[in-house]
């Protein structure tokens, strides 16, 4: 049963209560990057922000990767009891287990929890991927840590018709590629976004529109407020500021008096303002894709297929950084995950598929197939930009590389679906 209710100052934007959780209609992601322009019917885009955060990251894979684990209290952080806790599942939080936590204070808490030694080659094996998926959504992408990063979404609009459009499909891809659950906030800029990804945790969606931070900030703690620690709100709540409104209602000097030169930043942030750009990461040094199978694959057409799906993802990653490729790598995981890479360099560098599959093709007669696949990878490194005099030496090649232009800005245009290779087609069979 649903019941439609409407919070106080938000008529506009009516919540669902279904099976007692707090659930924003889908007005919210209707939100298009059209209505982003400026009040004045100008053309400048309004900026959009999506902050993507991983939930319970190394509990989440711990759990994958144990399937009898679903559904337990996990706390990742070691059997010892002087270590501390850095992660705890949702299951073991309901008991008060927290990151940071003494690992003898979780035993007290919940006792038959389930201790894991961390494994962090694991986690940043896993992180890679994810942050790879996340390449493919955005112009601009800051990574904040393993698990979370920034991505600056604002001229995704001919890709993704609304907000809540991109925010679904980087959700499941995320779910499809890692098996893992990853919570999203879109708003105008990074503080909201990272507030907003946290609203709705776990598996949340949740977006802040232009014109409503302040309402959207007023009633919370002060605690949520960027930089507000133990201390810090404590000193707060002790002056009589106890929500983030209550910050907006007072004036600098009074805050001055509180925290000093702190207090004018905290007004800005308290309305939501935070003009700080998403700083792109230093240098990507690889790209690539990777999928594990629910079953595993023996039919080697069916390998083959797979190969040239990656490949070809991999080639449309390298054309929208505007890099090629002078190294390709190819990953068999088996059934028994005895895992086998092979690497193959070459002079001129390639953003096209068939050339980046031609190379996995000739690595994958290097490995013998003696058991059933649980994954294949395709990745490409050795990175640097175009040669601009690569036409004058094949001029087949200069068409090719025209013809995968144009197939990218048709995609861009009108989805990916608008224009594929035979081998899409034939995986959907």
């Amino acid at each position: 049963m649903l019941t439609i209710s409407y919070r106080k100052g938000h008529a506009l934007f009516p919540i669902i209560m279904k099976r007692g959780k707090r659930v924003h209609l889908d007005g919210w992601m209707q939100l298009s990057y059209d209505e982003g322009k400026d009040e004045k019917g100008g053309g400048i885009m309004r900026r959009w922000i999506m902050h993507v955060d991983m939930d319970a990251f190394f509990a989440s894979v711990e759990q994958r990767d144990h399937p009898e684990w679903k559904g337990k209290p996990v706390i990742v952080g070691g059997r010892s009891r002087r270590g501390v806790v850095a992660t705890a599942s949702y299951e073991a939080r309901k008991y008060g287990v927290h990151s940071a936590m003494p690992v003898s204070k979780a035993r007290e808490l919940c006792p038959f929890g389930i201790f894991a030694e961390p494994r962090f080659q694991v986690y940043k094996e896993t992180s890679h991927r994810i942050h790879e998926i996340m390449l493919h959504y955005a112009e601009a992408y800051e990574p904040i840590s393993l698990d979370e990063a920034f991505l600056d979404i604002s001229a995704m609009g001919s890709q993704y018709p609304t907000l809540g459009a991109i925010g679904r499909a980087i959700k499941k891809e995320i779910l499809k590629e890692t098996e893992l659950v990853a919570s999203v906030g879109i708003a105008p800029n990074k503080f909201l976004a990272k507030m907003a990804s946290d609203m709705d945790k776990p598996d949340g969606l949740f977006i802040i529109p232009y014109g409503k931070e302040k309402d959207i900030l007023r009633p919370l703690p002060v605690r949520r407020l960027w930089g507000v620690g133990k201390v810090t709100e404590g000193r707060l709540v002790k002056a009589g500021f106890r929500t983030i409104g209550d910050i907006q209602d007072a004036s600098v000097e009074a805050l001055a008096s509180v925290l000093g030169n702190q207090g004018s930043l905290l007004k800005r942030l308290s309305f939501g303002v935070d003009d700080r750009p998403v700083e792109a990461e230093r240098e990507i040094k690889s790209i690539g894709d990777e999928s594990t199978y629910e079953k595993d694959i023996t039919d080697p057409s069916v390998i083959d297929r797979e190969i040239a799906i990656h490949s070809d993802i991999v080639a449309q990653r390298l054309r929208k950084q505007g890099l090629m490729a002078r190294t390709v790598t190819l990953k068999i995981r088996f059934a028994s995950f005895r895992t086998v890479t092979r690497a193959l360099s070459f002079e001129e560098g390639t953003s096209l598929q068939e050339e980046i599959y031609h190379h996995a093709m000739t690595l994958l007669q290097k490995i013998p197939l003696t058991e059933g696949v649980r994954l294949i990878g395709v990745t490409a490194s050795r990175l640097g930009p175009p040669l601009s005099m690569a036409s004058l030496f094949s001029e087949d090649r200069d068409k090719r590389n025209r013809a995968a232009a144009a197939m990218d800005e048709i995609q861009a245009r009108f989805g990916r679906k608008a224009l594929q290779k035979g081998f899409w087609l034939e995986e959907k069979k």
